[in-house]
């Protein structure tokens, strides 16, 4: 009984038996044995997506509903097709006759061959993992099935950039088609991730020295390339030293954690706000800490004021939360840190490269570079390559390479990695026409959600959240986005928003002119329309 699944999924997902509907009684198959068809009877809860193809279409040869199908192995017509990422085109309904209707002794007298019946089992229990029981593979999915009934299941899309082109890129679905796009969303804020001198670099450096680091920063994996980028970075937050880690999140983790543990009764004192990555550092240090509402400057000095007698105190937090747009009062925290004797530790990753002279980010812009203990930022967002680094006084800096595991015991960046970084970092440190230019293009686009009563957080950086409020509704909008007008931007649902402030995150950058941000934001005004999303906090929010 040949069965059509309501949605096609990616490969990656598992597909469920109790997700299909029998056409010849016309329900859901619960794996129901008292069912006729071996295709249903076993095919099992959990035959991969990946084995579907060649099981469907041994079945097809055989079963007469399945002949007369449209064939599912094969792509689906585009314009068919209900959403982009985690739904597909609905297969249409055969109408043959149910078997257990009179008039069709054909096909009740169809056998399958014992052999056929094997191999399906026989893929169906080479697919399963044999290490994971039953009930670990049910409860996982249980919680996945969960995500994608809230709206809240992450889905990758397969973007390819191209070279001078951006923000134009390819989007590769699951369909096996390809359409052009624009990227709205993308952290390489400035476009450095295609300049050619950062491209020249990184090339020349793999011709040198090859693909990968070859070990760990203490075991052969230090290049020219690192011992440069290292003291560049210095330089440009005018620094004593500085070390590079294979990502932020790394680097927070382990400076957090090591610099704390290292220091004798330390307390930490950590903005609510702050980046996974922070709280994980602030977590394995395994001290006494203390959460401070969200930029609140009163309620972190009470807290200080309550542990003034603790021998060391760190405050950690970040100067451009990414998800707000926000920026904290980094002087203010600052004098509160010089009067309770505290060190301070910025997340400047959503601002290095972007503000200030020399990129060094918002406490340099500011002039407070100075009276910052340790700053950390990222090589993989306006420097456009990857890793993380922090920068401070050397004896900081040294007692973190010399007691985080995560910088330890891994990998080194690759030279090329390390190169193309170098090359960024020394041409952001003396042309500013790029950021100069980002920050008109936020500026302008948030004129224009205005305009059309999108609604949005009207911060002073450049990162634009253009709220949406609902799990389901954000994913819709997303969807509809980059079907219908080519606008790619990801939903940005909990865990890394709380619920009900579910949004996109939009980041224009020089390379997005004015006529791409006005047919982008025309794409919105008919999304919310369509969807009949809630105008009513347009851009009032602060």
């Amino acid at each position: 009984h040949a069965f059509i699944p309501r949605a096609r999924r990616p490969a990656a997902h598992t597909m469920h038996a109790t997700k299909r509907i029998c056409n010849a009684t016309g329900k859901v198959c619960k794996k129901n044995t008292s069912l006729k068809c071996p295709f249903l009877r076993f095919i099992g809860d959990a035959l991969p997506a990946s084995s579907f193809d060649s099981v469907y279409k041994t079945f097809r040869l055989h079963c007469p509903f399945l002949r007369t199908a449209p064939d599912l192995s094969k792509p689906q017509n585009p314009a068919m097709q209900v959403g982009t990422l985690s739904t597909c085109a609905q297969a249409p309904a055969v109408q043959e006759k149910s078997p257990h209707q009179s008039g069709n002794p054909a096909v009740e007298s169809v056998d399958i061959p014992e052999n056929m019946i094997s191999e399906v089992v026989s893929k169906k229990e080479s697919a399963r993992p044999k290490s994971l029981p039953v009930n670990a593979m049910q409860s996982l999915e249980n919680k996945l099935e969960t995500l994608r009934e809230e709206g809240k299941y992450r889905t990758f899309v397969d973007v390819e950039r191209h070279v001078g082109e951006f923000p134009s890129a390819t989007w590769h679905n699951p369909n096996a088609t390809e359409r052009p796009i624009q990227v709205w969303c993308n952290n390489d804020y400035l476009g450095m991730g295609q300049h050619e001198d950062v491209i020249e670099a990184m090339c020349e450096a793999t011709k040198t020295c090859g693909a990968g680091a070859g070990g760990t920063r203490n075991i052969s994996g230090t290049t020219i390339y690192h011992t440069k980028l290292e003291k560049e970075l210095a330089e440009v937050h005018d620094m004593e030293s500085a070390l590079v880690f294979s990502s932020g999140f790394v680097a927070n983790e382990a400076a957090i954690s090591t610099i704390a543990k290292q220091l004798p009764g330390c307390e930490i004192f950590s903005d609510a706000k702050n980046h996974a990555s922070m709280i994980e550092g602030v977590r394995n240090a395994r001290v006494p800490k203390h959460i401070w509402r969200h930029n609140d400057l009163e309620h972190l000095e009470e807290l200080l004021e309550a542990r003034k007698d603790a021998p060391n105190k760190l405050i950690v937090f970040e100067s451009v939360y990414s998800m707000d747009g926000d920026i904290a009062p980094i002087e203010e925290i600052c004098d509160l840190a010089d009067k309770y004797q505290a060190l301070t530790y910025i997340d400047e990753v959503h601002a290095v490269g972007l503000y200030g002279e020399k990129g060094g980010g918002v406490a340099q812009l500011r002039g407070l570079s100075d009276r910052i203990t340790v700053i950390s930022g990222t090589l993989g967002k306006a420097y456009g390559v990857h890793g993380g680094y922090i920068a401070g006084p050397s004896v900081v800096v040294d007692a973190v390479r010399s007691f985080a595991p995560g910088f330890i015991f891994t990998t080194s960046i690759p030279p090329a990695v390390a190169a193309g970084a170098l090359a960024s970092v020394r041409y952001l440190k003396k042309s500013s026409k790029e950021r100069d230019l980002q920050k008109e293009r936020a500026e302008f686009m948030k004129k224009q959600l205005a305009e059309k009563c999108i609604p949005f957080i009207n911060s002073e950086s450049h990162i634009i959240p253009v709220m949406v409020g609902d799990a389901k509704l954000c994913k819709k909008g997303a969807d509809l986005l980059m079907e219908r007008f080519g606008i790619y931007v990801q939903p940005i649902n909990y865990p890394t928003v709380p619920v009900g402030t579910e949004r996109y995150r939009f980041t224009p950058g020089p390379l997005h002119d004015e006529e791409m941000i006005v047919e982008a934001v025309e794409a919105l005004d008919e999304v919310w329309s369509a969807l009949n999303i809630d105008r009513a906090s347009a851009s009032t929010a602060n």
